[in-house]
């Protein structure tokens, strides 16, 4: 390799660990970005009344402050107060299991026990799995100034964005060759469309599946029917994933009363997930770009290992951005056009 090979090398090595060094600002302003997308379409419906841009930007982000403080104001204390609870009930909650698994390996003949294995680990895993949930959430809350001036930098971005989009669109589409700027203005449209439909329909079936399992939860006589509607309802942002894991800790309060509302529960979250495929899903995610279930399911564990929580959520837009991005560029703009 010649002088300026290698030097080019060493500055894409060093570009890389720069970026890798700032992923989470990265996420951050992407995030920016998604929200400012979607509230670019409020701000271009309030303008179709010959209302001043600055004037439908603050009437947007006016909006958007209104929600999150009723949010909190009503919301908020009640979510803490059932955390705490559950942090009480926990404990007592596990033991409950151990006893009832310390049973059933006196119960279960010794042949049959050989059989299955790992069943004298059942109560130490699951002990193991709450404990580090718990270790997790207790990390957060000690790191909360930093979630602070992370909050801070989203909100900040997207308001700047949001005041002025056409430059930022327009200051990228520079960084093209002249003849392929047209193409990567209408590539951004697609993803701008794609992202905001995904986005509005994901937030409505969050809420509904909230409110059905808050009301599910209530008519079962379950523990903190509050904190688990909402946990429901935030996981639904991760398809496939985020509805098994939300109905795990209503299903263990509720085997701490009794079994049989144990199994109700995984009813009602099983019921509740199919009227969500067969009914919600068809309805609200016709903009929606079509994912396929083990691709979101690798992207959900790819971006958590490499972000964090932070990938978690933002695991399924930024497939749907690279999803058009290789159909539009890898695809149509290269692939279709190679000749041997």
């Amino acid at each position: 390799m010649r002088f300026g090979q290698w030097l080019g090398l060493l500055a894409l090595v060093i570009s890389l660990y720069i970026l890798w060094q700032i992923r989470q600002i990265i996420l951050i302003a992407f995030a920016s970005v998604a929200l400012a997308t979607v509230l670019n379409q409020q701000v271009r419906f309030l303008q179709r009344f010959r209302m001043r841009r600055s004037l439908a930007v603050s009437i947007s982000i006016g909006l958007l402050l209104v929600i999150i403080v009723i949010f909190s104001l009503l919301i908020v204390p009640a979510i803490i107060e059932q955390l705490q609870q559950f942090s009480n009930l926990m404990p007592i909650v596990l033991e409950r299991i151990h006893s009832w698994n310390n049973w059933l390996i006196r119960v279960i003949p010794d042949n049959i026990l050989e059989n299955i294995r790992g069943l004298q680990y059942l109560t130490q895993s699951i002990q193991t799995w709450a404990n580090q949930i718990l270790r997790n959430f207790f990390i957060l809350l000690n790191s909360s100034f930093t979630i602070v001036l992370g909050l801070l930098l989203f909100f900040v971005l997207t308001i700047m964005l949001l005041v002025n989009p056409g430059e930022y669109r327009q200051g990228f589409i520079m960084l093209f060759p002249a003849f392929y700027r047209p193409r990567v203005d209408d590539i951004l449209s697609k993803c701008a469309n794609s992202l905001v439909g995904w986005i509005r329909g994901t937030l409505l079936t969050m809420l509904i599946i909230a409110m059905m399992s808050y009301i599910g939860l209530l008519i079962l006589g379950i523990p903190l029917p509050l904190i688990n509607a909402l946990l429901a309802g935030l996981l639904e942002f991760i398809p496939n994933v985020g509805p098994t894991l939300s109905v795990i800790p209503p299903a263990l309060l509720a085997l701490n009363e009794s079994p049989w509302k144990a199994v109700a529960v995984i009813i009602l979250y099983f019921g509740i997930q199919q009227v969500e495929s067969l009914i919600l899903l068809p309805l609200v995610m016709k903009s929606q770009v079509s994912l396929l279930p083990a691709i979101t399911i690798l992207a959900v564990v790819i971006f958590g290992s490499f972000f964090g929580f932070l990938g978690v959520f933002l695991a399924v837009p930024l497939v749907i951005i690279f999803q058009i991005l290789i159909k539009e560029v890898l695809v149509k703009d290269i692939l279709n056009h190679w000749h041997s």
